[in-house]
């Protein structure tokens, strides 16, 4: 591609391309940044140049790019077929992705939960041929994204009450800086008003809990001393409105595009008690969390919380193709049988629903988890960005910085002191991802945070580069 036809490509790009969560005025005679190619940690644009990929791709990339057995396995698939329908019709990749979600989740996440009028689960055993897991998560429907995979938990919830009977079980507990997606009801369930608060007209909202941001408590206390009063807040909530609330949806550890806000010590695991207690499910978002982004395959497993509903998207194919998983009870799904005449399927579906290719992609993905021992080697790049990050802290305007396993997220202000927050037209966290991408990372903040997650596989060498690089950047555009 030589100089004019590069040109031409970002004409194009300006012409025709919308971009998401994008203010599209500001890109008027803006040259984009137009990649072409990866390779590991690093992405090259159109005219030859490398960035370090801090992000991971919007939080997906795993394994790198290019990671060969992906490749590979794609590709195989590929020669057999590149996709058939789900709805009526099965696929190997499909089955077998089921059946290694099931026995990963299970695995992981140890104590199961159900709402107190509902039969307890008997422990986890094996049982058949093939190893068939008894208990727990048992069921996975198939999507495409992490908004598609929440909005069949929030129906499989709502439609699992009605079928009990049930019927004033109709509304959902989400918290206060919650994010689930894009989609109407998981808007609806959503508390970030920027993304949310044009659509009230059109969503149904749900009841809403304080958020557990201890840097800027909705409550005015401060951590520890406050001893969890978010938490209490939470269970005052579910204790008045048990009775119409079908389930708490969560981010647990972190609400994600919020901020990166971590939640204290002990509330995801109140959570659960309370849910249980009152006999409402518990619906874990980890699209963001899952696989790995924490430390732990699943977040739930940081505080040995099982969820009755979990949705899994982003790092499921290791970054390379859209797929997405909602997993569920055996005995949520028993509640949808019936006759054909009762109409009780669950009506909900599709098109790419258990595409093979991606299948195929997500296989590959957990064998080198399996293989590479993924979540055993993050261990010591956790600690070694624990420790980088801590001169983060001195500088003038970074309030703090907040660390969950590999996702991090460092909040500029414009007085540390009183943690005043930096005007929206200083657009101080678009500043410092545009100077990173000078010294030649990639990264997209949050607001004023500074977003770091970078893929799983970086090396200790490179993250140190990348960590550099956001400081100085931090550093040359604050002070």
């Amino acid at each position: 591609m030589n100089f004019l036809q590069k040109n031409i490509l970002e004409e194009k790009d300006n012409r025709y391309i919308w971009h998401p969560f994008t203010q599209m005025k500001d890109r008027t005679g803006e040259r984009p940044l137009i990649i072409e190619e990866g390779r590991g940690s690093f992405l090259k644009d159109i005219y030859g140049r490398w960035y370090l990929d801090g992000v991971s791709s919007l939080w997906v990339n795993v394994h790198g790019h290019r990671k060969k057995e992906i490749d590979e396995a794609i590709k195989k698939q590929l020669d057999k077929i590149g996709h058939s329908t789900l709805l009526g019709l099965s696929n190997p990749p499909a089955i077998e992705l089921a059946e290694r979600l099931i026995s990963l989740v299970n695995s992981s996440l140890s104590n199961p939960h159900l709402p107190t009028d509902n039969p307890p689960i008997p422990p986890l055993e094996k049982g058949g041929e093939g190893g068939f897991e008894k208990g727990g998560l048992s069921k996975v429907f198939y999507s495409d994204n992490g908004s598609t995979a929440v909005e069949i938990a929030l129906k499989i919830a709502f439609q699992y009450w009605q079928y009990k009977g049930k019927m004033e079980k109709t509304k959902f507990l989400s918290l206060t800086n919650g994010y689930h997606g894009d989609t109407l009801g998981a808007v609806g369930v959503g508390g970030i008003s920027l993304f949310h608060e044009i659509y009230g007209p059109i969503i149904i909202p749900s009841i809403k809990a304080p958020s557990p941001y201890c840097y800027r408590c909705e409550l005015g206390l401060t951590h520890p001393s406050c001893v969890m009063e978010c938490a209490k807040e939470l269970e005052g909530v579910i204790s008045k409105r048990n009775h119409e609330i079908a389930a708490l949806i969560i981010e647990p550890m972190v609400q994600a595009a919020a901020g990166i806000l971590i939640s204290p010590p002990g509330y995801l695991k109140e959570a659960r008690r309370v849910c249980t207690e009152n006999n409402i499910l518990m619906i874990a978002d980890e699209v963001a969390t899952g696989f790995g982004r924490t430390g732990k395959m699943f977040a739930c497993e940081n505080e040995d919380v099982r969820p009755d509903i979990i949705a899994l998207a982003k790092g499921i194919t290791g970054g390379y193709l859209p797929l997405a998983a909602t997993l569920t009870t055996e005995e949520i799904f028993n509640v949808f049988l019936g006759e054909y005449q009762e109409f009780k399927t669950f009506f909900h579906g599709h098109t790419y629903t258990g595409n093979p290719l991606a299948c195929a992609a997500a296989l590959a993905s957990l064998e080198i988890f399996e293989k590479d021992k993924t979540i055993e080697s993050l261990q010591g790049k956790i600690s070694s960005l624990e420790d980088k990050l801590k001169p983060f802290t001195e500088l003038s305007h970074v309030g703090e910085v907040r660390q969950k396993g590999f996702m991090v997220g460092i909040e500029l202000v414009k007085d540390k002191k009183t943690k005043k927050p930096y005007p929206l037209e200083d657009k101080m966290g678009i500043k410092v991802i545009l100077k990173a991408r000078e010294k030649g990372l990639i990264i997209r903040p949050l607001g004023n945070v500074i977003v770091i997650m970078p893929p799983l596989s970086i090396s200790l060498e490179e993250l140190d580069k990348m960590v550099e690089m956001v400081h100085r950047a931090i550093k040359e555009v604050t002070e």
